[in-house]
């Protein structure tokens, strides 16, 4: 993060502008509405500044710039908005010296901070920044929010305002307050805003703060969530959701880095990551800390990469749930199979190679992989193995032993789905070498099939 965003209230601060074109006069605007107090230096001003010179109130010097202007003047920052290169760089030194931030319009690189894009909706204020490197790009971003963030959301944040303080005196933690408008925002009462029925929607909230029951509502309950096989982007709208309400996050290792700053800030993240061989906690051990945060009344995030009844032991988890009386939700997840299939361009059936797909674990025990082997190797079947990659050459070697040809060709997929994607394309009897060779790290998805043989073709996803 190169630029820390905060916001700062501007109506007792004083503000220099030197420049007074359009440039300067966008950030007049913006000021103004801030309600800073404005100077304005320069030879010449555009009409629209003289005109809004005559009804607001901002000081406007005519004049060309000098250091004298920042002396004694305590501005908070300084704006440059002049044409002259030379200028900008001498007005942006000088304010270096006397210790006053500036922001050199166009020039990220001689700047102490930059204006982000701004979306208003009443009380509601969204900044976007691209640090610089692109202001067309976050107006862009911008112009998307405001179709996702409706003009009724300035009425929802005044209503809000003016109940927050009696729904506090009301419930006896913080955490009771945070679970209520939650509750507020994600149902009838924000739907009654949106279709402009403000009167229905105030009678609706008084209502429920009168009927709201604390310790029910208080009891812990735990989210089963799938955060499927690694970009942020297949993850669903539900997960997400409840990923930003939970108190209390218990994630594993296959969970994606860029999924896990998705998770509440504030919520308390605890990693519970299992290896080979190598266990942060015994599964026994996981199933007792969502017993016993649910317990302590937190709303508690167990988040598992792909689906969590797919190879993830999500099902032992909700046992132990039901045994204990906890309340759980299940939110599916894009399985690893299926996502890193599709991002590699094989598609796990297809008419004319396979009618059918198997997922099978390749995790062993105790040194031995002991499956159904008759039974995986079918005419025109797909065979996906998780977790497959230390056991790579006993896979390939016992296939081939029960029947399956040496030549069917076979993919090794590691990080699918994320920058980090890589495939490795071989055959059967060759696989077993090229993980000697190109030593691929897990997480990885093996997919054994003639479908592999279209990824020449259909191939779409382009990592780094």
């Amino acid at each position: 993060m190169k630029y820390f965003p905060f916001f700062m209230e501007l109506s007792k601060q004083s503000v220099l502008i030197v420049g007074g074109g359009e440039v300067a006069e966008r950030k007049l605007d913006l000021l103004i509405k801030a309600n800073a107090s404005v100077t304005l230096v320069s030879p010449e001003f555009t009409e629209n500044i003289k005109n809004i010179y005559k009804q607001k109130n901002f000081k406007c010097i005519t004049g060309e710039y000098s250091d004298k202007y920042l002396d004694n003047n305590n501005y908070t920052f300084v704006i440059v908005a002049t044409n002259n290169e030379k200028l900008n760089e001498k007005i942006a030194n000088d304010a270096k010296q006397k210790k006053i931030l500036v922001n050199v319009v166009d020039k990220p690189d001689i700047c102490d901070f930059i204006f982000p894009s701004i979306l208003e909706r009443g009380p509601i204020t969204v900044a976007v920044s691209s640090g610089g490197s692109s202001p067309v790009l976050a107006r862009m971003l911008r112009t998307k929010l405001e179709t996702m963030i409706p003009g009724a959301y300035g009425r929802l944040a005044k209503i809000i305002s003016n109940n927050r303080i009696s729904v506090r005196k009301k419930f006896k933690n913080s955490k009771s307050n945070r679970i209520f408008w939650e509750q507020m925002l994600n149902g009838k009462f924000v739907e009654l805003i949106l279709s402009g029925q403000d009167k229905q929607a105030i009678a609706f909230l008084e209502s429920e703060i009168k009927t709201f029951d604390e310790d029910k509502k208080g009891e812990g309950e735990v989210y089963l969530v799938g955060a499927g096989p690694g970009d942020p982007d297949l993850l669903t709208f539900r997960a997400l959701r409840l990923m930003q309400q939970a108190d209390i996050a218990l994630y594993d290792r296959l969970v994606h880095p860029s999924i896990i700053d998705l998770i509440r800030r504030d919520a308390k993240k605890i990693y519970v990551g299992k290896q080979r061989d190598n266990h942060e906690l015994r599964q026994e051990e996981i199933n007792d800390l969502l017993v016993k945060y649910a317990r302590k009344g937190y709303r508690v995030l167990r988040l598992k990469g792909g689906d969590p009844f797919i190879f993830g032991r999500g099902g032992e988890e909700i046992d132990s749930l039901v045994d204990k009386n906890i309340s759980f939700q299940v939110v599916p997840g894009i399985t690893s199979a299926s996502g890193c299939s599709a991002y590699s361009g094989i598609p796990l059936t297809h008419r004319d190679y396979a009618q059918s797909c198997i997922f099978v674990t390749g995790h062993l025990r105790k040194g031995k992989l002991e499956l159904n082997w008759e039974k995986l190797i079918q005419p025109n079947q797909t065979i996906v193995f998780y977790m497959g990659l230390v056991s790579i050459d006993i896979i390939c070697n016992e296939l081939i032993k029960h029947g399956l040809n040496s030549s069917t060709p076979c993919a090794l997929i590691q990080q699918g789905t994320t920058p980090d994607q890589k495939v490795y394309i071989s055959t059967l009897e060759s696989m077993g070498d090229v993980v000697k060779k190109e030593k691929p790290s897990a997480p990885t998805i093996f997919i054994i099939g003639n479908v592999v043989t279209l990824r020449s073709k259909l191939n779409w996803f382009q990592s780094d």
